[in-house]
């Protein structure tokens, strides 16, 4: 089996199980008791703390865990929002492109009587920050942008759109869970001041993440209940799971010059491999985006049939997000930057992770030529467009 899935989950690291087990067998204390067994596991948690915010240039008192980067998301939104409103501000930039986590929040908020303005993002799937500049306004209480997208790997210029956003006095937020672990972050650097990771992007367990909030901005608590985190969210901490994620990241930010440097190589040999089929076409810019992502729309075919054949052949892939494989709805993240409908549902999504080797990625180039191929030969949608009857959408 060849994994090129990453951006939907990754698997967990035998350093990271390690570093689990004895928070299961030995310090499993609750870190909220007085006694010392407690005050152990209480010590150890502190110390995850520590190690997470250092790996994102933060405090450690910043740092909040969550069950992962929707609840982060949510918990960011929510309170931003919330708070620009007792000032009378009620008007949140993001862009039509974001994760479902952040765009179904800002539609709750609609209904709450927020103006919720999504910008256009380009071909490439980029969003810039004079674009950000010019739409905020006197009454904009938060900027929300993701900093490398999930679907298309597009990295957007943070680091810009945050020095915006500083100098107009709007609160930033940015959904970092594909990048967290990938990218170099420092959110002091980058005037960042929130934001949301999960760990099982970057070879953590699942259902564990972090928000990151700067000193100063007051949480709205989405969880109610004891003073765990601060009194910011509620129940007992996943002591295991939080220092597996700690683990994780420091592993992943220690390695990233070397990662990036083994897999961006590979990734374009995959994207000069996949180029070569007729009528493709590669979704976000060529060379801003995320080291281990490909993403393709191919005239002629539909995403379903293409990932059912490739796991025949042994290949696990997406044709979008790990949230939305089920629908048969095209990505709206492919409409975002003009894919049109019947293209857009003809995508593929490949992440591969750092044990990938050439020979696997030649492997998918013929897999994927082939499947193609044989999608095409029985297809009347193509027959219409080798007969003329439609016209193409992309360049032979």
């Amino acid at each position: 089996m060849i994994y090129a899935d990453n951006a939907a989950t990754t698997k967990m690291s035998k350093a990271v199980i390690a570093e689990m087990l004895p928070y299961m067998e030995e310090v499993y204390g609750n870190p909220s008791s007085l006694y010392a067994f407690g005050q152990e596991a209480k010590e150890a948690l502190e110390e995850a703390r520590a190690d997470i915010a250092a790996c994102i240039g933060a405090e450690p008192k910043e740092i909040i865990f969550t069950s992962g980067g929707s609840e982060a998301d949510n918990q960011a939104i929510f309170s931003a929002a919330h708070l620009g409103a007792k000032k009378g501000k009620k008007h949140i930039i993001s862009t039509a492109f974001e994760h479902h986590a952040v765009l179904h929040t800002l539609e709750k908020l609609k209904k709450e009587g927020f103006e919720i303005e999504l910008l256009d993002v380009h071909k490439n799937g980029i969003v810039t920050a004079e674009e950000v500049k010019e739409a905020i306004r006197e009454d904009t209480c938060l900027v929300t942008i993701m900093y490398a997208n999930n679907e298309i790997g597009t990295i957007e210029p943070i680091k810009e759109i945050g020095a915006v956003c500083r100098e107009k006095g709007v609160l930033f937020h940015t959904d970092a869970v594909q990048a967290a672990g990938h990218l170099k972050i420092n959110v002091k650097e980058q005037n960042i001041d929130m934001l949301s990771l999960s760990a099982h992007k970057f070879h953590g367990p699942k259902g564990i993440g972090v928000l990151y909030a700067k000193k100063g901005i007051i949480l709205e608590n989405l969880i109610n209940g004891g003073g765990q985190e601060r009194g910011k969210r509620a129940g007992t901490e996943n002591l295991p799971a939080i220092k597996g994620m700690a683990k994780a990241l420091k592993d992943a930010c220690s390695n990233i010059d070397q990662y990036s440097a083994r897999l961006t190589p590979l990734r374009d040999r995959l994207i000069e491999g996949l180029n070569k089929i007729p009528y493709s076409e590669l979704n976000g810019d060529r060379e801003k985006r995320l080291p281990g992502n490909v993403n393709f729309c191919f005239e002629g075919i539909e995403g379903e049939s293409l990932l059912l054949l490739l796991d025949d052949k042994g290949i696990c892939a997406s044709s979008g997000s790990a949230c939305t494989s089920g629908s048969l709805d095209p990505s709206h993240v492919l409409l975002a930057i003009g894919r049109p409908h019947e293209v857009a549902h003809g995508s593929l999504r490949l992440s591969i992770g750092e044990d990938i080797t050439e020979k696997e990625i030649d492997y998918i180039i013929t897999a994927v030529s082939e499947v193609i191929a044989y999608l095409r030969s029985i297809s009347p949608f193509w027959r219409d467009l080798e007969n003329g009857k439609r016209p193409h959408v992309f360049a032979e």
